[in-house]
Formats: structure tokens, sequence, C-alpha cells
């Protein structure tokens, strides 16, 4: 009776054993390219070239996910986050967007979609979207761009975070398949100006770039052609203020930033430069918000300025305020989508 028993439990453990190898059969597929994506994550983030000649070789990205990884610079390991979009495979090329997170933030910041919703949109519309940390003595916290004439430690230390992008992106270059006739830049504050300043000192990197709620203070520009720009701005931007200066809200310490160059006076440096002629087009205009398009420019380097009329320092259309002391943002328009029609809509 015993053996019997013995027998009987064999032979029921055995018939387990099949059914969970069919199981793990069917669902190898997807077990398999866990672990394949898995793979891929981790040895990205093993590799990281360092500031010698011969740099290591990158690891290549081959499938959808976030990465964290790092670049020697200056003589500092500095961080960059990636969001590989849903659907991407490696076999065709896709466009990158670069976003500079504001004066005292970081990357983790900007790569957070309920504050700005940039994954998302990558998903959605297909593209790399890359979020670099600025300058810090504070192991990343409170980090901030060299953007000319501010801001902060970065440019009191006189960071060189133009070559930090450089790095980046030949970094990417060797991880991702992307369309260098569709890398794009676009910022917040600090960021934003910082972006104004890569369209100079980086000619011909940039397709386009967009600011939110950053001006240009950048005063060595020797871009030699013309760059598509969309600034976006509030008219009662505490911080940056609308008609040019340092709000009362912009930082404690005066001397951290500058006497910001206006909106206005944003708009015509890059009207300037970028040969354009005529008055714009009011292309919106509903409650809250207009947007005025300037079309006849060289090489078809479109400016556009969208203005809202609520929404102070903050990122228009934006789910949640990254801090509790944020601005409220406007809900006429979304940033994040009129950035990436404004770079996706050109030829």
């Amino acid at each position: 009776m015993k053996r019997r028993r013995i027998i009987l439990c064999c032979a029921l453990a055995a018939a387990a054993f099949s059914a969970a190898g069919q199981a793990r059969g069917q669902e190898g597929g997807g077990a398999r390219e866990w672990l394949k994506n898995r793979a891929s994550r981790k040895a990205a983030q093993r590799s990281s070239p360092g500031d010698g000649a011969a740099p290591a070789i990158a690891a290549k990205i081959n499938s959808p996910g976030d990465y964290t990884l790092t670049v020697e610079h200056g003589g500092a390991a500095r961080k960059y986050r990636i969001h590989v979009p849903e659907g991407y495979t490696g076999k065709k090329p896709a466009p990158l967007l670069m976003a500079f997170h504001g004066g005292g933030g970081n990357s983790a910041f900007m790569a957070n979609d309920k504050y700005y919703g940039l994954p998302s949109k990558a998903d959605k519309e297909g593209f790399v979207a890359v979020f670099p940390d600025g300058a810090s003595r504070l192991r990343g916290k409170l980090a901030t761009w060299n953007a000319g004439d501010c801001c902060g430690y970065a440019r009191d230390s006189r960071s060189d975070d133009v070559g930090f992008v450089d790095k980046i992106l030949k970094d990417l270059r060797g991880r991702l398949n992307l369309d260098a006739g569709r890398t794009y830049a676009a910022g917040m504050s600090n960021g934003g100006m910082f972006v104004y300043r890569l369209a100079c000192d980086l000619p011909g990197v940039f397709r386009a770039i967009a600011s939110v709620t950053g001006t240009d203070n950048y005063s060595g520009c020797a871009q030699p052609r013309p760059v598509p720009v969309l600034h976006i701005h509030a008219e009662n931007d505490t911080h940056i203020l609308f008609g040019g200066g340092a709000g009362p809200d912009a930082f404690r310490d005066q001397s951290k930033v500058t006497d910001f160059t206006s909106v206005t006076g944003t708009i015509e440096k890059w009207l300037k430069r970028n040969g354009c002629k005529g008055s714009p087009e009011r292309v919106v205009k509903k409650d809250g918000v207009y947007c005025d398009l300037y079309r006849d420019c060289k090489d078809g380097a479109l400016v556009k300025l969208c203005v809202t009329s609520s929404g102070g320092h903050s990122w228009p259309g934006a789910k949640a305020k990254p801090t509790k002391r944020s601005d409220s943002p406007s809900s006429a328009i979304s940033a994040t989508d009129e950035i990436w029609d404004f770079f996706s809509g050109l030829p």
C-alpha cells in the first residue's frame, strides 16, 4: 500500500512538472523578451565613456525603457537619463529630444511624467527623450546650467555644460539608432535659457529649440546659421519678468541670477539671427493664450511666441506642480504638445 502511494505521488509530481514545462514553453517568448530587455538596461548602465581619447565602447540599447547613465566630463561623473519609447527596436532612426530642467532642479524632475508629460509624449510620438543633470556641488541637487549670464553654481564655476551635452550626444550615437536631422532641445527656466546657448555654441546640431519661461541671456553667440525657435512665457511670471529683469521670486540671493532679458528682447534677437521679415501671424487666439508665428525667415527658421495670461513661472498644461511652492500652471495650452507640434511640423 505504501509502495502504491509513493508511485502515485511520483506520477502526480511528474504530471505537474510536465504541465509547468508546457506553460513555460507557451510563455517563454515573453519571459525571454523581458530578460533580454533587462540585460540591455543593465549593460547600458554599466557602460560609460570617460574623458580620454579612447572612450569605452557604449553598450547598445535595443529595447524600450528608462536608463540612467553617466559620462565623465570635466573630471566628474555627470548623469543623464534616457526614456526609450514603446515600440523602439533600433531598426529605424528615432528623433531625439533633449530636455533641460530648471535652475535648482535635476533630471528626475524633468523626467517625471506628471510634471512635464514628456515620457508619455515620447511613447505616443516615438521620440527618444533625454534628461541631463545640470552642474551641482551637492551630488546632483540644486543643479543649474551655464547659460551665459545665468545661473548660480554652473555660471560661477564656468561649468562646461555645452561640452557635457556634446559628450552625451556622442555617447548616445553609440547606443541608439537616432536621426541626426531630428535632434531637438527644450528647457524650462534656466534650462530654457541654456537651449538658446546650445543653438549658438553647437551650430547645426539641433534642428530646433524651445524654451519655456527662460529668456536668452547669452551674450557670446556666434551662431552662423538660423535655428527655428519656440518661446512660451506667462505674462504674470514673477521669476523671469515678461518685460525683463529678475522678479521678486527669482532667487533669494539675486547675485545667483541676472537682469534677465525680456521676452520681447529675446524674440527680437532671434528674428534678427534668423533673418525674419514682416509681421507675425496670430495662429492661436483663445481664452488665456495667444501664439504669434513669424514665417518669412531664412532657411525656414520659424520663430514662434506663445503667451499665457496666467500660470506664472510654470510649464503650461502640467498635471501637477513639482513643489508646493511652484505656481499653478496655465491650462490654456500644453507646452509639451506645443513643443512637439512645432518640432515635428518642420520640414
